[in-house]
């Protein structure tokens, strides 16, 4: 049975934070380039619903609450939509050994994945390289290429482009709090970020200071600490951007972005505005393309396994040396790299 206008319907899945959705958005652009024709839906976490708002082209969404209680009853309900969905492809950027089975049980033709071993071999159409030593746009982008040889190096996003305010510092500090929750302490304390608002705005830039629901701490520790929130060069930006989109919108519009290893980083890497990175126990080589629009602000430290999260360790140490940055090496590194 052909489906509906003959379009080619394609299933997508990706688990993680919207930080991995928007590194995954290169893959189905260049599948969507090949196949203009095509539908794609993406099967995702309730957390990241949001990555739609960046881009036209996803259809529709799966959401799939794996980090829930009832893990394998979403996986079932997956495995359900997918064969109730009558698709012609399905892509999974899982690194499970279990992946493939589980493409295998949609029913779905078409079924391409990274190699995980002998079972992937068996069960999906391609197994792909799987390369994590490289920036995770690069890798992910590997499932693309036995539908397309087209190659997206970057997101794309659709932001409403804002004209370049001169001398501006757009601050947005904070990371998720599932992040802080499950100990992934990813940037440097409140304090510090305080003092580098204190600095810009004395050095002369026009600082703005932004933030979601989960930055409230950090935000509210900053603007009780600083002496410069009535500073005509100083605006607080908290809570006015109500999505990534809008957020986007103000990165676009900032001559330079200081943040966080989080979501918004990628977003302004999608928009190529000059950014400023704090990075500490995650692999900034992984997270960042190379590129002179995208700096790492990294401690001098010498850590014998940095960077550790994720490759020797699913929590930071508690010494956190790799996030042992003053807020003159910040300030420093955005005033002259």
């Amino acid at each position: 049975m052909k489906n509906k206008n003959n379009k080619k319907r394609i299933l997508a899945i990706n688990f993680g934070g919207i930080g991995d959705e928007i590194f995954f958005l290169p893959t189905l652009i260049s599948i969507k380039k090949e196949i203009p024709n095509s539908s794609i839906t993406l099967a995702l976490e309730p957390r990241s619903k949001g990555v739609k708002s960046l881009t036209d082209i996803i259809d529709d969404l799966f959401l799939i609450d794996i980090k829930g209680r009832n893990k394998y009853f979403e996986l079932l309900k997956l495995v359900f939509l997918a064969r109730l969905g009558n698709f012609d492809m399905v892509i999974s950027s899982g690194g499970n050994s279990m992946i493939s089975v589980l493409l295998w049980l949609t029913g779905i033709k078409e079924r391409y994945g990274f190699n995980t071993g002998a079972l992937s071999k068996k069960l999906l159409t391609r197994a792909v390289k799987l390369d994590k030593n490289r920036y995770a746009c690069e890798m992910y982008h590997e499932l693309a290429t036995p539908v397309t040889s087209i190659k997206t190096p970057l997101p794309e996003i659709n932001v409403e482009v804002q004209p370049k305010r001169p001398n501006t510092v757009l601050i947005h500090p904070g990371v998720s709090k599932m992040s802080v929750q499950k100990g992934m302490i990813k940037t440097v304390g409140a304090d510090v970020w305080a003092e580098v608002v204190e600095k810009l705005v004395q050095k002369g830039k026009h600082v703005i200071l932004a933030g979601g629901p989960d930055d409230k701490d950090c935000i509210e520790t900053i603007l009780s600490t600083i002496s410069c929130g009535g500073a005509e060069n100083f605006e607080n930006y908290y809570g006015k951007t109500r999505s990534m989109k809008e957020l986007g919108e103000l990165i676009s519009g900032s001559e330079k972005f200081l943040c966080s290893d989080s979501a918004p980083l990628h977003v302004a890497v999608a928009l190529k505005t000059k950014t400023y990175v704090i990075f500490g126990p995650t692999d900034d080589e992984k997270l960042i393309p190379r590129s002179d629009d995208v700096v790492a602000i990294k401690a001098t430290d010498n850590c014998p396994i940095k960077p550790c999260l994720w490759e020797h360790r699913q929590t930071t140490c508690e010494s956190l040396d790799c996030l042992k940055i003053s807020s003159n090496e910040i300030v420093d590194a955005v005033l002259n790299k």
